[in-house]
């Protein structure tokens, strides 16, 4: 890397170097970065990477026709657009998506700068060359912004591209959906910054604890604004008086300060078609959708210089803050939780135990794995929680085929869930053991010990909250006994299953020479267990599923056919649950076979 030349026999000072120079060099090192990770992809994880956007092309084609279908449903039997009642509608909805994602993208950007610039090796490196403060920020400020907001454009793009067709919106309005969203998308991700460098340069000590506080705030608050909204009784539901009624509740998302606001008025003037009378031109709606537009740029701008000023100033403050703090002495002896952890473990045998806990402890000392945990299963606690809020009239049909089907996919989307955890948490856990295996050699235990370990670490692990989860969904859809049984059955049978998959899977090809474990699940292995995790689960939910449907269905209608006389339905109700169990065992105990054998052969350089 090198910079503007120096004056002979003097060296540069930082402040002396060419900003643009500097800026090309930057955008050098990431393109040459881009390319090389590029190349990566396709040469060691091209599978996963076609998964990967295969996945993402479905998941953006059934957002867009979910979406689509809503608004035709709107337009169709609800109001045509021009109506008041259609534009109050699409306002709040426009104006609830955006401000939700606008608060994500502040947290989002803000953690994952942090790890960019506090904690990265790359920064350590930068901060040794003549590179000003602010180029290195701006230059994780960038991987951030891409990183915290691809999500953004996965759900947002196909929004706007459905209400755009569903409305006969003008040519100009999809030309403006881009330059929105980017104008956009840069201000809450420069928040965010912002928020990050000074919590760092002011309070780095109790930064953990300020985080923590404001994340338990923001999702109580959220937590509580879906009660209220979904709390009301059934006969009330959907009625003029509660659309009126959660209006007004979300009426702060259209408070005209906030960049959702600018965004969601940009995009809804610009679907507009042209007035037929003549009027003002600042009053068109192309005109007002262009103002919008430049009201998000220039505040994205403004937001790029403030970060940059505070960068400059701020961010060798911050890291030496960081580096330098005073660290707490960890006390020696087990923790409370530790001993807990233990006395539930005492049936298992001595060298198990040890075992467990040693995993149970690395565990508990990663805030990145747990905390991932709690995120998704908590926000699906708060989804089964609410579930019965929408039910339609019992006692007919349609009210038992829903049931049975919100069941059923709350259990699939629990084992989807469950599997992406077992790929990057669990799978590469043999592979870490590599680099420190000599001290697990030194302890008399075999090494079938050790893969048996981890499976019965990972599947008990996984089992309790899974449990409990569909616990809670079965009772707030009050679906009845033996299907409860019935999916507590194919709970254990998909977190056994799925954990003997990702320890199977990574005894028989570890990989002792990586050291991060996303990229050990990144590898062909990984993409092999999430593919066969996937195929499992779907297995697993159809085998357990169809009988139930069929039985409840047999209750719930009049018509008769031997097909759905008690006798058949019993039996296919017991083929199934039995075929489930039989590949459960199947698929239990064929990786950890071979896993264990294979680990047994392994050389340890």
């Amino acid at each position: 890397m090198s910079f503007a030349k120096p004056v002979a026999g003097e060296p540069t000072p930082p402040g002396d170097l060419d900003s643009r120079r500097e800026a090309e060099l930057f955008w050098r090192l990431r393109l040459t970065e881009t390319r090389a990770l590029l190349r990566q992809l396709m040469d060691t994880a091209r599978l996963r990477t076609l998964l990967v956007i295969g996945l993402s092309l479905f998941f953006w084609v059934g957002l867009f026709a979910l979406f689509y279908s809503g608004f035709v449903f709107l337009n169709n039997s609800i109001a045509p657009p021009g109506e008041p009642f259609h534009a109050k509608t699409v306002e709040f909805v426009f104006h609830l998506f955006f401000a939700s994602l606008n608060v994500m993208l502040v947290f989002s950007s803000g953690i994952i700068l942090y790890g960019g610039l506090f904690s990265s090796a790359e920064t350590r490196f930068l901060l040794t060359t003549p590179a000003r403060e602010e180029r290195i920020v701006l230059h994780k400020f960038q991987e951030a912004t891409l990183f915290s907001s691809w999500g953004f454009f996965l759900l947002a793009s196909p929004l706007t591209l459905a209400y755009g067709i569903s409305v006969g919106a003008p040519w100009h309005y999809y030309a403006l959906i881009g330059p929105l969203i980017l104008a956009f998308v840069y201000i809450p991700c420069v928040v965010g910054a912002l928020c990050c460098l000074l919590l760092i340069y002011k309070l780095a000590h109790v930064r953990l604890t300020i985080v923590a506080i404001v994340a338990g705030l923001s999702m109580a608050a959220a937590a509580a604004a879906v009660w209220d909204t979904v709390g009301a009784r059934d006969d009330q539901m959907f009625d003029g008086k509660f659309f009126n009624e959660t209006v007004r509740k979300f009426r702060f998302t259209r408070e005209e300060w906030l960049p959702s606001s600018w965004l969601s008025d940009g995009l809804i003037d610009a679907a507009q078609k042209q007035p037929e009378l003549p009027m003002p031109l600042t009053e068109t709606p192309v005109i007002r959708s262009l103002l919008s537009l430049a009201l998000l740029a220039s505040n994205a701008l403004m937001g790029r210089l403030v970060l940059t000023t505070v960068a400059g100033r701020a961010f060798r403050g911050a890291f030496s803050q960081l580096e330098c703090r005073p660290r707490r002495t960890r006390k020696a002896g087990a923790a409370w939780i530790d001993r807990l952890a233990e006395w539930v473990l005492t049936p298992f045998p001595p060298t198990v135990r040890l075992l467990l806990l040693k995993d149970w402890r690395l565990l508990r000392r990663d805030p990145v794995q747990w905390s991932q945990f709690l995120i998704f299963f908590g926000l699906l606690g708060l989804y089964f929680l609410n579930v019965d809020q929408f039910t339609v009239t019992a006692g007919d049909i349609n009210h038992a085929t829903w049931v049975n089907l919100v069941s059923f996919l709350n259990l699939a989307v629990v084992g989807l869930i469950l599997s992406t955890f077992t790929t990057r948490f669990i799978y590469p856990m043999l592979s870490l053991e590599g680099r420190r295996f000599w001290v697990l050699g030194l302890m008399p235990i075999s090494r079938e010990t050790i893969v048996w370990s981890k499976f019965v670490f990972a599947a008990l692990g996984s089992w309790a909250p899974c449990s409990l989860l569909i616990l809670v969904s079965d009772l707030m859809l009050r679906v009845e006994p033996l299907v409860v049984g019935i999916h507590q059955l194919t709970t254990v049978l998909l977190c056994v299953g799925l954990a003997a998959l990702a320890v199977g899977l990574g005894a028989m090809m570890p990989n002792f020479r990586e050291s991060s474990p996303s990229k050990i699940a990144a590898g062909f292995g990984g993409t092999l267990n999430l593919v066969l995790s996937a195929i499992y689960i779907i297995v697993i939910v159809a085998l357990t599923a169809l009988p139930c449907h069929f039985k409840l269905i047999a209750g719930s209608t009049s018509i008769t056919s031997e097909l759905l006389s008690e006798e058949y339905l019993n039996l296919w109700l017991v083929l199934g649950a039995g075929l489930a169990v039989a590949l459960g065992l199947v698929t239990t105990l064929a990786p950890l076979m071979r896993g264990v054998k294979a680990f047994k052969q392994l050389e340890f350089a």
